[in-house]
């Protein structure tokens, strides 16, 4: 079987400049949605699931799904801090963080709109479990003070939690001592505090929360069976990047079906908008589909380079798209997060695997819109395309 070069379709598509760049602008525009909800997608993922480690559990109470709504009384964290699947940090204490977190309401800076944000008090261990948070600008609060740390997410998002600035809750002023980055994690968005002060604060006897890290994660199932069987805890543990994981389910999933349906109805144009611009290359070359044939190309060669031009202009397309998308890497929005009512934020993240899947929708789109007017070409009998010629 003789085949058309593919010299061939890139010169009809260059001999119909404007029409390649309209058709293609559309099927760009497509693509640029189907790519930013992947990429929103993924950073919300990233930001809540790295916001945890693979060896450090979290502890609440049981049926809680959040910790805003958990109580951990401190007969039980003692009885937690007992086991012996837990590290030992200096000194052979166990390496436990207690921790309460609250929502306080913040005003914004720009527009003044009130949003909430996570407060979260925490002990000395609290920053040796997580070693991915850096103090980047002023110095770490001093326990027992009303001294507090912020996240570099929200730092300059809110009124009073600048660095040297003072926000006033629970009937108390605190001073912002330093800014941290925690790694475009989930702790990037909240508000760090003496985990003792923020109780009296608040006027609470309970923690919110335990965490720990294990000497060995394989054995996090022994810790596991051993809340479940004791019936003086109430409590079920979570391997963190679980905890976080579940923490973005239903603000992911809204995302991801929102997004892929608005690509799907859109989608639906760009495909019928390179339909008519293949029919309208069919019908515009009938004399040359004729003279292929004449000159001994077979139907399948005349499908074949037709399907190629629309691959060729949805790949265009693609292209223009997915790199446009990649430029809203550079951008940092917020949210709330529906599980626990508060301010996050997060960046688009681009991977391998969004590239990919972003460059085979915009094929498929060409494959489609492309289909029918190429078989159409492919079906022209010689005779008759010579004739109209």
């Amino acid at each position: 079987m003789k085949a058309i070069p593919l010299s061939y379709s890139l010169r009809n598509l260059w001999a119909r400049r404007l029409t390649t760049l309209l058709t293609a602008g559309g099927m760009a525009l497509v693509v640029f949605v189907f790519a930013a909800v992947l990429m929103l997608g993924q950073g919300l993922k990233e930001t809540l699931v790295d916001t945890g480690r693979a060896d450090n559990v979290v502890v609440i109470r049981k049926g809680s799904e959040t910790e805003v709504q958990s109580v951990v009384e401190r007969s039980q964290a003692a009885l937690v801090e007992s086991l012996p699947q837990i590290v030992r940090g200096a000194g052979g204490q166990p390496l436990v963080s207690k921790e309460t977190v609250v929502l306080i309401t913040l005003t914004k800076r720009s527009g003044g709109k009130p949003a909430n944000v996570i407060i979260r008090g925490v002990g000395e261990a609290g920053m040796v479990l997580r070693p991915q948070l850096q103090i980047v600008e002023g110095r770490m609060f001093r326990p027992g003070s009303e001294e507090i740390v912020v996240g570099s997410g929200i730092s300059g998002r809110f009124r009073g939690v600048g660095l040297g600035e003072a926000v006033r809750f629970g009937g108390r002023e605190w001073r912002v001592v330093g800014i941290f980055d925690a790694g475009r994690s989930g702790f990037d968005s909240e508000i760090w505090g003496d985990v003792e002060q923020l109780l009296q604060t608040f006027r609470r006897q309970a923690f919110s929360s335990l965490l720990f890290r294990l000497a060995d994660p394989a054995r996090f199932e022994d810790v596991r069976r051993h809340l479940d069987g004791d019936p003086r805890l109430l409590l079920e543990a979570k391997p963190e990047r679980t905890f976080y994981a579940d923490q973005s389910a239903l603000l992911a999933n809204f995302i991801r079906i929102l997004g892929l349906t608005l690509s799907v109805i859109f989608s639906v144009g760009a495909i019928i908008g390179a339909t008519i611009t293949m029919y309208a290359a069919v019908a515009s070359r009938t004399s040359e589909i004729g003279t292929l044939r004449a000159l001994g190309f077979r139907r399948s060669s005349v499908l074949l380079a037709f399907l190629v031009e629309s691959l060729l202009l949805s790949l265009l397309g693609g292209l223009a798209g997915l790199t446009a998308a990649s430029l809203m890497q550079l951008f940092t929005i917020s949210t709330m997060n529906w599980q626990s009512f508060s301010e996050l934020a997060f960046s688009f993240r681009l991977t391998p695997a969004i590239v990919v899947q972003t460059l085979l929708f915009a094929l498929g789109m060409g494959l489609i819109g492309g289909l029918m007017p190429a078989l159409r070409a492919a079906r022209m009998s010689i005779v008759s395309a010579l004739r109209e010629s």
